[in-house]
């Protein structure tokens, strides 16, 4: 028996993509295909699950690509939706919702987790020097701004994370800072926020994650949180200085909306709300305790590395110090998916987009799906390569196990009439004891 049979409901979470852009073979790899085969067995078992995921549609990137394309933060998210939406359909990543963050529903959502904290008197008011750009005449948001790392002196870092080592960071630790709006050197002025006290949680984390999660949690996803805990949390923004998102819902704030990594993982449960309206459900049954216990639900998120910190102590302190909601059970991240020997890149157009693969392999998603699953980024980097796409489609797909198949069903016409029957004089024992063991390891 699997220690998840002891729980009534599942809740299962990709990471919200942004609607920045379309998707690559990396963001299948990394967080989609490895929840859907995991949902889909739990499906196969009876379980009652849900499957959300959904369009993370605010934030600086928006505005960036926005204004970059000349429209509206409004017109890229509707273009790059619906793009991303038909993508998994057709990559048959069964989700119960693809819902967006622009809903109404997950702004309400949002600003009420926000007061929340806020009455509780969780959130740090405090006025401090952030970046701005004489130019544009605004303040910069983490995104906005780009520098050297620190840490691995990777000089394309933004100014929240650098995506080449995963360090989490804050604006003014970067080296040679530049605004991506006019590519100038912003100055600092002073502005006021509503931070997050996450030094004020780190003993709570320490007990819950690395007491309580070692050797339970991938060693990738385990080792990264430790580090950042070893370190030392600081106190992080929940609002900033931006004209596209969520309003902050205080008299004081006007013109400020809260930070995305606030609202995007909100976005799970607005999701959840939104699923269990259209289904006749009760949402609250999969993400708060009920009877004061977490026992009943089992709350997994599937991600790629770059979102570790975000999933395992941002969302969760922020769930903590809520109070009503269960916490993450797992958070099994995986690495980066290199493709012929270089990283993945957007910017440089160095990726298999799938809208593109749709139009170039019609008819071939299973195709890819299996070839990605077999080199999945579970615990360290891997690569795709043409060559191995073809030579694993050739000689796994075609050559054994469609010769295996194909074999199978010659025995099956020529002794069986085409049929397997379930008579007990065909069924050897010892033979369906292993079968049942294999399923059992292949189940663990």
């Amino acid at each position: 028996m699997s220690e998840l049979d002891k729980y009534k409901r599942f809740t299962v979470t990709s990471a919200l993509p942004y609607a920045n852009g379309p998707l690559h073979i990396g963001h299948l790899a990394g967080a989609y295909i490895p929840a859907d085969i995991f949902v889909r067995h739990m499906r196969l078992k009876k379980k009652d699950i849900v499957y959300i995921c959904g369009s993370d549609e605010h934030g600086a990137a928006i505005t960036i690509k926005a204004k970059k394309e000349g429209i509206t933060p409004k017109e890229i998210i509707d273009k790059y939706h619906t793009q991303i939406k038909t993508s998994f359909e057709e990559f048959g990543i069964s989700f119960d919702i693809y819902h967006r963050t622009s809903s109404a529903i997950h702004h309400e959502l949002s600003q009420e987790f926000f007061l929340n904290l806020y009455n509780k008197g969780e959130f740090i008011e405090k006025e401090s020097e952030q970046y701005y750009d004489e130019e544009f005449d605004q303040f910069l948001a983490d995104r906005y701004i780009t520098g050297t790392c620190p840490n691995c002196h990777n000089e394309g870092a933004y100014g929240d994370q650098c995506e080449k080592c995963g360090t989490s960071l804050n604006p003014l630790d970067l080296i040679n800072p530049k605004s991506t709006l006019s590519g100038k050197t912003p100055v600092l002025r002073v502005t006021k926020h509503w931070y997050l006290p996450l030094d004020k949680y780190q003993p709570w984390l320490e007990e819950w994650l690395i007491e309580g999660k070692r050797n339970k949690w991938k060693t990738n996803v385990y080792g990264q949180c430790s580090s950042w805990l070893k370190a030392g949390l600081q106190p992080r923004s929940m609002t900033r200085d931006l004209d596209w998102g969520i309003d902050v819902p205080l008299d004081e704030a006007k013109g400020k909306k809260l930070y995305v990594w606030l609202d995007a993982p909100i976005g799970y449960i607005s999701a959840t709300k939104q699923w269990a309206l259209d289904k006749g459900k009760d949402w609250e049954q999969y993400w708060k305790k009920q009877d004061n216990t977490e026992d009943d639900s089992y709350l997994v998120h599937f991600i790629g590395k770059d979102n570790i910190v975000f999933h395992c102590i941002t969302f969760p302190s922020i769930l903590h110090a809520h109070g009503e909601y269960i916490l993450p059970q797992n958070v099994p991240a995986n690495e980066f998916l290199n493709l012929e020997g270089d990283k993945l890149s957007t910017s440089r157009n160095h990726a298999v987009w799938l809208h593109e693969y749709l139009e170039e392999f019609p008819g071939k998603q299973d195709e890819l799906r299996y070839v990605l699953t077999s080199i999945l980024p579970e615990t360290s980097d891997s690569e795709f390569t043409w060559k191995d796409y073809q030579a694993r489609i050739n000689n796994e797909l075609v050559a054994i196990l469609g010769n295996f198949v194909n074999r199978v069903m010659i025995l099956m016409h020529k002794y069986y009439n085409g049929k397997v029957e379930g008579s007990s004089a065909l069924v050897d024992e010892n033979l369906n004891q292993q079968i049942a063991a294999i399923y059992d390891d292949v189940e663990q």
